[in-house]
């Protein structure tokens, strides 16, 4: 099963107080590997952005007021989706406005299958920081474009903290028997591990030739 790492804006949280989408970004996988087909999309919410989402994101009222509306793009993202697992950090907020925006088109739910890396976050690093930031900086994952929460830069930053949460080795650690070395920030680092060397046969035979001597020794004095 392909996989599409996504990611929403909107001009506030709370779809009670009518709340919307601003902007839609997904990111395709194949294998934990980037398809380079993308989704993304700008949205005329047809209201006004709360001032702390401003703050988030960017988008003014009046940028988004030349935008397409959901509606344009509804078919295209769910076509762009269709049976696929979605990997999605905080996944209530998510699915909580898309079905919104569709339930207002009369369409159904969102019945892909999900993983929220929030929840595979806290289970992993309970008590510890899990937003997207924090897991970042914890993998070593450059988020230095991160000025601002954008869709697409999100998704992009979210693959490679997804890959890093389903790996069973501590992000830091890595022990291996044989020479390795990895990239950070585009900087080749020699990763520190003891490395095993097995005896020969010849001194195999010695060893068991001088426990014999020593436990005769031992013996007889």
């Amino acid at each position: 099963m392909k996989e599409v790492v996504l990611d929403t804006e909107t001009t506030g949280i709370s779809i009670k107080e009518g709340h919307r989408i601003v902007e839609i970004g997904c990111i395709e996988l194949d294998n934990l590997i980037s398809t380079k087909n993308k989704f993304h999309c700008y949205l005329n919410p047809e209201r006004k952005v709360s001032e702390k989402a401003l703050e988030v994101h960017g988008y003014t009222d009046e940028f988004l007021a030349s935008q397409k509306k959901f509606i344009d793009v509804g078919d295209q993202f769910l076509e762009f989706i269709k049976d696929k697992r979605l990997i999605i950090h905080n996944a209530e907020f998510d699915l909580g406005h898309l079905n919104n925006e569709l339930s207002l088109l009369g369409k159904n739910k969102i019945k892909n299958e999900v993983v929220d890396t929030l929840t595979l976050a806290r289970d992993k690093f309970p008590g510890s920081p899990v937003s997207l930031d924090a897991l970042c900086k914890r993998y070593r994952v450059d988020n230095s474009k991160r000025t601002n929460h954008t869709a697409l830069i999100d998704c992009d930053l979210l693959a490679k903290v997804y890959i890093n949460l389903i790996d069973q080795k501590e992000p830091t650690l890595n022990f291996q028997n044989q020479d390795s070395q990895i990239k950070v920030n585009n900087n080749t680092v020699t990763e520190y591990f003891k490395k095993i060397i097995l005896p020969t046969t010849d001194e195999l035979k010695k060893h068991k030739e001088y426990l014999k001597s020593d436990l005769k020794k031992n013996f007889f004095n």
